[in-house]
């Protein structure tokens, strides 16, 4: 007998353009891995004014990021956005020569983990606990250690 997959409702939307993002079945894949409860997902690829004025505005911080995570519930059902920076990712990842689509998958997997309560901010045992399940996951999407 398959397992079932729990229910997930994903958006993808584009507004800073296609150029260099993943596609909605890549993405899906990625959130598939990682999510494992029923969830209603936006992930959002966004250009860097975008990005720039949303960390501004949630964090204090002026300039573009990665990565952003608004989490709204946890349960019965996991609610959330992902904001990402394309630009921003693929900059990071001619940087660290990385593959672009790994790298996306990396901080898609990351955001995911983060609207599932893992932070990596308050404590070394949590980034360490959550940086571990960020390696498992990439791992087996056949991904390279995003650490290494």
């Amino acid at each position: 007998m398959a397992r079932r997959l729990p229910e997930l409702h994903l958006a993808v939307q584009y507004p800073g353009g296609k150029n260099g993002a993943p596609t909605r079945t890549q993405v899906r894949r990625w959130v598939r891995a990682v999510c494992t409860l029923p969830a209603a997902i936006t992930i959002r690829f966004v250009d860097v004014n975008e990005g720039q004025n949303l960390n501004q505005q949630w964090r204090g911080k002026d300039y573009a990021t990665n990565v952003l995570s608004f989490p709204y519930e946890h349960e019965p059902m996991l609610h959330g956005d992902l904001v990402i920076c394309s630009s921003v990712v693929l900059r990071e990842a001619a940087e660290q020569n990385k593959q672009p689509e790994a790298h996306f998958a990396h901080l898609i997997v990351h955001g995911i983990l983060h609207l599932q309560g893992f932070d990596h901010e308050t404590s070394a045992a949590d980034a360490a606990l959550m940086e571990t399940r960020e390696r498992e996951i990439l791992r087996l999407l056949s991904y390279p250690d995003p650490y290494c």
